[in-house]
């Protein structure tokens, strides 16, 4: 069965902004399935002014410090 987006819903989300990317955490949840928690960043593109996905990959203290308290919140939604 190919992925289709209607079946995909947010249960949770919130965003933590930083100087140049920002972290989405969200609650996922697929066809009424298991929830899932998702992390995605985005970066700031400098020459447009727009965000733009990218891979997550490692994250900063800093980052790591401001995510895991919204990931609580997340878990609390699971």
């Amino acid at each position: 069965m190919p992925y289709d987006k209607n079946l995909d819903k947010e249960l949770f989300a919130e965003t933590v902004e930083f100087e140049t990317t920002k972290v989405k955490v969200s609650v996922m949840c697929y066809n009424e399935g298991m929830k899932k928690l998702q992390l995605s960043r985005e970066n700031l593109n400098p020459n447009s002014g727009e965000y733009s996905f990218s891979k997550l990959g490692r994250m900063t203290k800093e980052e790591v410090e401001k995510v895991l308290p919204i990931m609580q919140k997340a878990i609390e939604q699971m």
